[in-house]
């Protein structure tokens, strides 16, 4: 757009803990375009990169996942606080209460598994050997992704959490001894969920947050699409809210063209539950060290919710 590009409007969008996006509205040559602004909150927790978060999208696009269009990314910290890059709008729905409850979207949800499964089995299928994705966090010899990742949460939790948890610890526990054979390295998504996807009436727009993204095993964003705090109340479709299991496994493994495993994914669902309640620590955390902010405070109390949950779920699985 160059200088003669004049900002119109700057709206914070709602959510966003981790992150802030932000609806900036500029007009240059005569005509008025609607973009969106990425960067990183003060005091934010989880570690990624705003170049990195471009790179994963222009990758996705390359590979025929619906995301929006990057425009431009800016490495250097002194323009607005903090590294940021500026993407493509895209005009939908993102509250997941909406989108599994609201009559206005009563025919996306009978299309939504099949494209969001569509979605993710394209995600999987990028490839993770690109120069510009060579930043992601890869497995090491020696250890399986879930062994690495059950860790990686387990050594938060223990160096984060400001009271005692034992029924984290005993999901830990239970988890460590039913480790689930490993697929293919792939790149997850790392939060591939409902509230992270655009929707309309038609269904499925773009695929968002990607700041979690991973070389791992691809059956994570399988099980964490099924944690229960994804389905927004709508607990008789444990698939996102919108469809049972089941349908959602066989969507996958036609657009895959490979077999899942029921099991790991089902070990993978519980070992979303722990890592969610871990990060609903850390995000009361960040409240606690004197981060204004709301949001923060209240996901905090959540970490009780997947506790009952994972008590249930390991109860089932036994």
């Amino acid at each position: 757009m160059g200088s003669e590009a004049e900002l119109t409007a700057l709206d914070r969008l709602p959510g966003g803990a981790s992150r802030e996006s932000w609806l900036v509205r500029v007009r240059h040559h005569g005509t008025e375009e609607t973009l969106v602004l990425r960067c990183d909150p003060p005091g934010h927790v989880i570690e990624s990169s705003r170049e990195g978060e471009a790179a994963l999208l222009d990758a996705a696009a390359a590979a025929g996942v619906p995301v929006p269009r990057v425009r431009w990314v800016e490495r250097d910290a002194s323009v607005l606080g903090a590294p940021f890059f500026v993407m493509d709008f895209v005009e939908g729905e993102t509250i997941g209460k909406r989108l599994v409850r609201d009559p206005a979207f009563e025919h996306a949800r009978t299309e939504l598994p099949e494209q969001i499964a569509r979605a993710l089995a394209r995600i999987h299928a990028i490839d993770v050997g690109l120069p510009a994705l060579a930043f992601l966090a890869r497995s090491g010899t020696g250890r399986t992704p879930a062994q690495i990742e059950l860790e990686r949460y387990r050594d938060v939790l223990r160096s984060m959490a400001p009271e005692p948890h034992p029924v984290l610890e005993l999901a830990i526990r239970w988890l460590g001894l039913r480790i689930p054979r490993p697929e293919a390295p792939a790149l997850v998504h790392g939060d591939f969920r409902i509230g992270n996807v655009i929707v309309g009436q038609e269904g499925l727009r773009a695929v968002l947050d990607w700041e979690l993204a991973h070389v791992g095993d691809p059956l994570e964003d399988l099980g964490w699409f099924c944690v229960r705090s994804w389905r927004f109340g709508n607990d008789h479709q444990p698939a996102g809210g919108l469809c049972d299991r089941e349908r959602f496994v066989r969507a996958y493994e036609e657009a895959r063209g490979a077999r899942v495993d029921r099991a790991a994914v089902r070990w993978w669902e519980i070992y979303g539950n722990l890592k969610w309640g871990v990060i609903c620590i850390m995000q009361a955390q960040t409240f606690l060290r004197g981060v204004p902010n709301v949001e923060l405070a209240s996901l905090g109390r959540r970490t009780a919710e997947m506790e009952w949950e994972l008590l249930e779920l390991m109860e089932e699985s036994r």
